[in-house]
């Protein structure tokens, strides 16, 4: 590779964790880049010199590998046998979508922590084999052994999943996370109650909501790893089963330490299926319908909190008291747990690999064979690095991240005020009891809905100029909605303010605003994680964390403060000081669309892909150079790969051949570097 200055300076400006990161990001871009004419002509004289230094090496290598080959064969049919295996041709080229999958898993393996490890050195001396055998020979090129998907149409590939099961499962994830968000409100409908209970101050009972909510912060700094290490199934089944436990343990509490530590090991556990939930909705769909399938998984996640308040005011009206608005979201858990447990399938292709890695070691034999992420080795210090130190590096350091961060925090802290504000002004004004005072909450429920189909349709549209890019994603694209939701946010909290403080204003009114109100969350948040997806690629896991971390916190804040705010401000000032806030912060996402591409370009973490003109005529000059568009993929391909015209078999070449074979592969990547 030959020395760039600009990325030595790049490198020089981070640390060692973050380095490999980089350069694996690096690679990854080069995938959206077109290759010139000159690559192609470069590229069709590399692919030539390799198919004949490879037929060289086979013709000299014959005579000397019959004997091992027959041997081989042996083996091959010995495994067969006992495995009663389907011995079939393998194929030679891969598919552009095979490519392009291996490359996204192979970039998910780089990113997962501990994938930069290499083996503790040690200054013990190797023990002995044993049963008197020396040390084996080792193995040829690793590459040889791992395995990758098999072709664009691999049913084992969960983008290949039928559409009846992607859709079974979709609905058990969306319910999953329902739990999750439905249960962060109900319990705010029992704050008085419970206060009464336990003798304490409606500030000190809001904290049964706050906790929770916190729990939101520091839950996904663990389950977004864990679900990167081991896979999707594992941290949904293992959080689902605690959310359960912890349930009926605070349901059962009878004091305010058990209940409020319960209650917030509950948010700890119940947020694994927010931060892992969109993960599996980004496995199972691709490009064309990811974007539908994470608007439908965020509104059930957004309507959570807004369904709970009018049930858990007709639970806390009825003979059951405030315990059971604590046992029902146990059941719904317990629920979810089984369904896991029964119908989730793991989606996280690199784990879905370590599964088909074990399978063929098992009935083959040859325990050579394993997928990358076993390579993973998990180490505490990067682990610490990576999901505490990178993402409020990231927070701080990056203005995009902190003023998006700033902004969903205000309107997520706001989502959960509205807990507070809504029995403030349909029970407190309009004299409605707890169940149906929280009906209004459908106002916002119906806006949430039209926005999601707003964005659903507006997809199209979006795919359009992300086909005429050349597949490039230009994140600006994102923030129209954002601009929208944060003026259509704004008026509604001033609606609701000015129309909610006085009983001579029908209640329908103020209910109305909520269409405003939701559609402007939905708006926000869905587009603003897109945006930060876009700009940050292989860093978009750390932005998030950082993003929920901070939210969470603001989200946990609020309720403390609002009763006190509406109440002394009264409702139509402080719906004004909102609103006012709300109305400060719409320039943000119009900044961004200004001159987002800018501050993107002095990022040190936020990638900027640009595409290069292609003439049809260069597509066509040579096929076989169609591989180059992958590198990273490429650079860690084996040599059958890099040798379309030759089938995969094992010789046995001469040391004189192997340095020549060595000349032309280095000689291969060397005109390929020049090319770019």
């Amino acid at each position: 590779m030959s020395y760039d200055p600009r990325v030595a300076r790049d490198l020089a400006n981070v640390d060692v964790v973050d380095r490999d990161m980089i350069m694996a990001e690096r690679e990854a871009s080069k995938a959206y880049v077109h290759p010139t004419h000159e690559d192609l002509k470069v590229n069709s004289r590399a692919s030539k010199a390799s198919r004949d230094l490879e037929r060289q090496r086979t013709q000299d290598s014959d005579s000397s590998s019959s004997t091992e080959s027959s041997e081989a064969m042996s083996r091959i049919a010995t495994a067969a046998s006992a495995g009663r295996l389907d011995t079939r041709a393998t194929r030679i080229k891969t598919h552009p979508l095979e490519d392009l999958r291996t490359e996204t898993h192979r970039l998910q393996q780089v990113a997962t922590v501990g994938a930069s490890i290499k083996s503790k050195k040690t200054e013990k001396p190797l023990p002995n084999f044993g049963g008197g055998k020396p040390y084996p020979p080792g193995l040829p090129p690793y590459e040889d052994y791992v395995v990758e998907f098999d072709g664009p149409d691999d049913p084992l590939h969960p983008q290949n999943w039928p559409f009846r099961r992607k859709l079974i499962l979709g609905i058990i994830l969306a319910y999953t996370s329902l739990c999750s968000t439905f249960t962060s409100s109900l319990f705010s409908a029992s704050t008085r109650a419970f206060g009464q209970y336990f003798h304490v101050s409606v500030e000190v009972a809001t904290l049964g909501t706050s906790l929770y909510v916190l729990g939101y912060a520091f839950g996904p700094l663990c389950w977004g790893p864990f679900s990167e290490l081991k896979g999707r199934k594992l941290p949904i089944v293992i959080g689902m089963f605690g959310f359960t436990l912890f349930n009926f343990a605070t349901a059962t509490a009878f004091n305010l330490q058990t209940f409020y530590i319960c209650r917030f090991f509950t948010g700890v556990f119940g947020s694994c299926p927010l931060a892992v939930v969109a993960a599996v909705f980004s496995d199972m769909f691709d490009n064309t319908q990811r974007g539908s399938a994470i608007v439908v998984f965020s509104a059930t996640v957004f309507l959570g909190p807004m369904l709970a308040p009018f049930i858990g005011g007709f639970i806390q009206l009825s003979s059951l008291g405030w315990r059971w608005n604590v046992y029902l979201p146990g059941i719904m858990g317990a629920l979810s747990f089984v369904l896991n447990v029964l119908f989730l399938r793991e989606s996280y292709p690199p784990i879905v690999l370590v599964g088909k890695a074990e399978e063929l070691r098992r009935r083959t034999k040859n325990w050579g064979i394993h997928a990358k992420q076993e390579e993973v080795e998990v180490d505490l210090r990067e682990l610490v690095t990576k999901n505490l130190s990178r993402p409020l590096r990231l927070l701080f350091t990056e203005p995009v991240v902190l003023a998006l961060t700033v902004y969903m925090s205000f309107i997520y802290g706001l989502l959960y005020l509205f807990l507070t504000a809504y029995p403030l002004v349909f029970q407190g004004v309009h004299g409605m009891n707890a169940g149906i005072g929280g009906l209004p909450f459908f106002g916002m429920m119906v806006g949430i809905l039209l926005i999601a189909a707003y964005i659903i349709f507006e997809s199209r549209n979006y795919n359009k100029k992300l086909a005429a890019n050349g597949g490039i994603p230009v994140p600006e694209w994102r923030l129209p909605p954002v601009i929208m939701g944060g003026v259509l946010f704004s008026a509604g909290l001033f609606w609701f303010g000015w129309t909610g403080y006085t009983r001579s204003i029908h209640w329908i009114v103020p209910t109305l605003s909520g269409l405003f109100t939701g559609a402007g969350l939905l708006a926000i948040f869905i587009q603003c994680f897109n945006y930060l997806v876009d700009t940050y690629l292989m860093f978009a896991a750390s932005v998030i964390a950082g993003n929920t971390f901070l939210r969470s916190i603001a989200a946990a804040g609020f309720p403390l403060f609002a009763r006190q705010m509406f109440n002394g401000l009264g409702i139509q000032w402080a719906g004004t000081l909102l609103g006012c806030f709300a109305a400060v912060l719409v320039p943000i996402p119009i900044c961004f669309y200004l001159y987002g591409r800018k501050l993107r370009e002095k990022s040190k973490f936020a990638p900027t892909m640009k595409r290069k003109p292609q003439p049809q005529e260069d597509i066509d000059s040579d096929d076989d150079a169609s591989k180059h568009s992958f590198p990273a993929l490429a650079a860690s391909r084996s040599r059958a790969h890099m040798a379309p015209n030759v089938a995969r078999q094992r010789t046995k070449a001469s040391d004189a051949n192997r340095d020549l074979e060595a000349q032309g592969t280095n000689g291969v990547m060397d005109s390929e570097k020049k090319g770019e």
